[in-house]
């Protein structure tokens, strides 16, 4: 297994990784401490210069190594991403495949996007001028994920992170880890230098340590918004990018291919349990439908099996803790005491939560405004499509959304109008594809992802101009 004792770093504890299912010990990894920052800053400083030394053929190949091992070894990481995550075999296996995806994407990138000619002599006054720009790499990034993609968000870091020649600080969620771990041992042996990737497990205090470091240029983060924002107050003068969390909404026009949206909104709404930053949370239903759509969906909903996520059968497993079953009930019980209605669901077994839809939820609940990362869906009738899109628009937190119709200027329109990162039109909010750029308005993220946007973000022009002087 990598070596974490590599940095020198100061022992404080054995971090116990739990499966969320029944509680079994999947591993245990040493806990970093705050304390440890300069061993940290020391390696990772050696591991920018060995990263900024590979040649971009050498960065590719180490990529797309790596991308095969993880391809061969599928079920590994499947089995490993299911007992640690909680996500059902099929989940898992995509995740995977995913992963392989954004690391193949990575390799391409290391050897394109190099830069390009400036046209100096496009101005008066530069006609003596040529030259170009390249993209260097910033140096240290320090990159921190979430447990609901252990793996493959941790990919979309430390991919265009490695083709774009910087070293990692990253620090995987000590829910997961050991996804994290088990891709980092990948790419080292696939050739990439030991010293480019420190990996650091802990809690607040190593991230607030993390992120302040001043020899850091940038904080590639995937989480919350209250964290997001105290990674900020911390940060210092240096990159952010960051995905902060949604609250996805779907519109379904009563034109639109009625089967192929129920299917698509239910399959978005409880993927991963849930705990998806860009599932569907608010599906907005044309009246004249409305009826219609709430049977059968519901109808659905009721027909997924909750339980143990190595069962074939399972379609959706536990979430992550007791915490945040409660945290999702709790939000539950506030709407309904303020008036929603339940149309099922709402049955918290341990870490296991049904499948939950309300209506009737008032606008001034939590559940409508906020990111409910858990497998709970609003249902909510309007009559024009201006409504549904004011409608959609109403949270501060914005990544994606999705309209239902065969009317192509209703779905330009929506996609005109609603502050969204992506906009898609007869798929539900939770489509995303690897190399498109990720990334959210409003308070929903800085900056984007996606292997080729990440690697921009992750390295800096310098400009070479020449001055062909006459004498």
């Amino acid at each position: 297994m990598y070596n974490l004792a590599l940095s020198n770093t100061t022992v404080v504890d054995q971090i116990v990784v739990i499966n969320p299912f029944d509680g079994t010990v999947v591993g245990t990894v040493t806990e970093t401490s705050a304390a440890s920052l300069n061993s940290l800053l020391e390696r990772a400083t050696r591991g920018a210069q060995e990263a900024r030394s590979l040649p971009r053929h050498r960065r590719s190949a180490i990529l797309e190594k790596a991308a095969a091992l993880v391809e061969a070894r599928q079920e590994e990481f499947t089995l490993l991403i299911v007992r640690e995550a909680g996500k059902t075999m099929t989940q898992a296996r995509k995740e995977v495949s995913r992963c392989v995806n954004t690391l193949r994407l990575s390799a391409d990138e290391a050897k394109r996007n190099a830069g390009e000619v400036i046209p100096f002599d496009s101005y008066v006054g530069s006609e003596s001028r040529q030259g170009w720009y390249t993209r260097e790499p910033l140096g240290i990034i320090t990159a921190i994920t979430p447990y609901n993609d252990p793996l493959n968000l941790v990919a979309h870091k430390l991919g265009p992170a490695i083709a774009g020649g910087n070293a990692v600080l990253l620090k995987p969620s000590e829910l997961t880890p050991l996804s994290a771990i088990k891709l980092v041992e990948v790419l080292v042996e696939s050739g990439l230098p030991d010293e480019v990737i420190t990996v650091a497990i802990g809690g607040a205090q190593l991230g607030k340590a993390l992120v302040s470091a001043r020899h850091v240029r940038m904080i590639s983060f995937t989480g919350g918004f209250a964290t997001g924002e105290a990674i900020a107050k911390n940060a210092g003068i240096k990159k952010l990018a960051m995905d902060l969390g949604g609250n996805a909404p779907v519109i379904v026009m009563e034109n639109c291919d009625f089967d192929a949206a129920v299917e698509s909104c239910v399959s978005g709404a409880y993927w991963a349990a849930g705990q998806n930053c860009i599932g569907t949370q608010r599906i907005l239903i044309q009246r004249s439908i409305y009826e219609r759509f709430k049977a059968k969906f519901v109808e659905d909903t009721k027909k997924l099996k909750t339980g143990n996520p190595l069962d074939a059968d399972i379609d959706v497993g536990p979430m992550i803790s007791a915490k945040a079953v409660g945290k999702a009930a709790a939000m539950v019980d506030r709407a309904l005491d303020a008036g929603a209605t339940l149309l099922c669901g709402h049955k918290p077994a341990g870490n296991l939560y049904a499948p939950t839809v309300l209506e009737n939820v008032p606008a001034s609940c939590d559940v409508w405004n906020e990111e409910v990362f858990a497998p709970i869906v609003i249902l909510q009738p309007f009559d024009e499509l201006a409504d549904a899109i004011d409608l959609a628009n109403s949270p501060e937190y914005s990544l994606h959304a999705g309209i239902f119709t065969n009317d192509l200027e209703a779905a330009l329109e929506a996609a005109s109008r609603i502050d969204a990162g992506g906009i898609m039109i007869n798929d539900s909010s939770d489509y995303r594809f690897d190399a498109m750029p990720f990334g959210g308005f409003k308070y929903g993220s800085m900056g984007r992802e996606g292997v080729r946007f990440a690697y921009e973000d992750m390295t800096q022009p310098k400009v070479v101009c020449i001055n062909r002087l006459k004498r």
